[in-house]
């Protein structure tokens, strides 16, 4: 079967209701902090996506019982430091940097060494990030240049230790944070406002965290312990994964969209604001606090007339994984929009500032890039009649759905490359573009 798509013709006007899989961060966290719980954890909506997938199978190599059907998950935990394997395992973290970064946190207090790899996008990418706090609890790492194939060593007595994460990495901060419940001590850890997850998943589980919010940064103190109860928990809808199907609708014509049980977690609502400050017709319903997070329900309408944007750097965090298909609205909006100190982008599976530049450049819009910078010149009549192809990116799935939705757009003739990279993230995303009024066989046009 072919890897690869055909899109000849643009989307016709729909009106539906549709649900989006589980939050895939959520996924990973619930997983991984399920397997340090003492008993049994329940999840629903569990992504099934090759992340997450590949997650469950790590877990599973370090001696932890799971069973999956479906999207609902069982895992069976042993406690803190529970992992029970063979000498000198591999762990394949796949795509996911998450879970290869998240993972080590927990391996501080291993008792025998284990080996990371990760696949050609995963292994490009730089992990010294993580393993520089992670030495200072008294683990060993031996790297690739900072990068993957990671050899872990764990310590028998982890060291609490004070940590500035000056990024704005949320997969940074987490590694540090689960690392400190496996110290005798209090971890300190000043971080640049990121995403959030884990911190709530802690609070939730009345885990020994406490969190001070300044303006500029988080004061985050945690302290060791002994014992996690069971997290029954069900996933709610990603809002990354929801911002194609948002951002679809609003370019589109005399469309209306409601997306169901979208996690709105501030620290991940960037996406929103941005959208609502270039005139998205985006509204909210149904508004409630599940174990920490905020969900709700989702409408979007058809938008004309979008305005430029001037978009805050405080914006960038809570936006980080949703830049490509804002790139889509900036190239139909009316003016130049500029977003800047985006150097984080290049840090994802592909180099996504340069391939956001790329994929407007073939679409014909003009752009101005520096090394973490864009100046997007829009166009809001721009129609396309030409053929475009997308291959080489390094399979970055978030490439690969950024160009489905701007062939449907936009018009041309686009063949799109390395299909199945939507599963490390999105696999119904195909099925539910489908729903839309496509027609089963739209994708299968040459």
């Amino acid at each position: 079967m072919s890897n690869k798509i055909k899109i000849n013709d643009k989307i016709k006007p729909f009106n539906k209701v549709i649900d989006i899989e589980g939050d895939k961060s959520l996924s990973i966290r619930w997983a991984l902090l399920a397997s340090q719980a003492k008993g049994k954890s329940k999840s629903v909506n569990l992504l099934l996506s090759e992340d997450v997938l590949n997650t469950l199978k790590c877990l599973e190599k370090l001696g932890v019982k799971i069973k999956l059907k479906k999207n609902k998950c069982e895992i069976i935990g042993n406690g803190i430091n529970s992992f029970n394997y063979k000498k000198n395992i591999t762990l394949d973290a796949g795509n996911s940097g998450t879970l290869g970064r998240l993972i080590m946190g927990l391996l501080v207090h291993s008792k025998k060494r284990v080996k990371i790899i990760g696949d050609k996008s995963l292994s490009k990418r730089d992990f010294d990030r993580v393993v520089s706090p992670l030495k200072k609890f008294g683990a060993k790492f031996k790297t690739n240049g900072g990068k993957l194939p990671i050899v872990i060593e764990g310590t028998n007595k982890p060291i609490p230790i004070k940590y500035f994460e000056n990024r704005g990495s949320a997969q940074c901060k987490s590694a540090v944070m689960l690392a400190a419940l496996n110290t005798g001590g209090e971890t300190i850890i000043k971080a640049k406002k990121s995403r959030d997850h884990s911190e709530l998943l802690f609070k939730y589980l009345n885990l020994p965290i406490k969190v001070i919010r300044r303006k500029n940064f988080d004061l985050i103190k945690i302290r060791g312990l002994k014992k996690i109860r069971p997290i029954n928990y069900k996933i709610p809808s990603d809002i990354s994964s929801s911002a194609y199907f948002l951002i679809l609708t609003i370019l589109s014509t005399n469309s209306v969209l409601k997306i169901r049980n979208v996690n709105i977690n501030p620290s991940r609502y960037g996406v929103i604001n941005i959208l609502k400050k270039m005139g998205a017709k985006i509204f909210l319903s149904n508004i409630k606090k599940y174990k920490g997070e905020r969900i709700a329900d989702i409408m979007v309408k058809s938008t004309k007339n979008l305005k430029s944007i001037n978009c805050s750097p405080k914006l960038n965090s809570s936006a980080i994984d949703e830049f490509l298909i804002i790139f889509l609205v900036a190239a139909k909006a009316k003016g130049v929009s500029y977003f800047r100190n985006l150097s984080e982008l290049n840090q994802k599976e592909s180099p996504r500032l340069k391939w956001g530049s790329k994929i407007l450049n073939l679409m014909g819009i003009k752009t101005v890039m520096t090394k973490d910078s864009i100046k997007i010149f829009g166009n809001s009549k721009l129609a396309l009649n030409k053929k475009i192809v997308i291959k080489d990116y390094l399979k970055d799935h978030r490439v690969f759905m950024t160009s489905v939705i701007a062939a449907l757009i936009f018009g041309g003739k686009w063949t799109i490359h390395d299909k199945d990279s939507i599963n490390t993230s999105f696999p119904s995303f195909m099925k539910t573009l489908q729903s839309l009024n496509l027609g089963k066989n739209f994708f299968n046009r040459v």
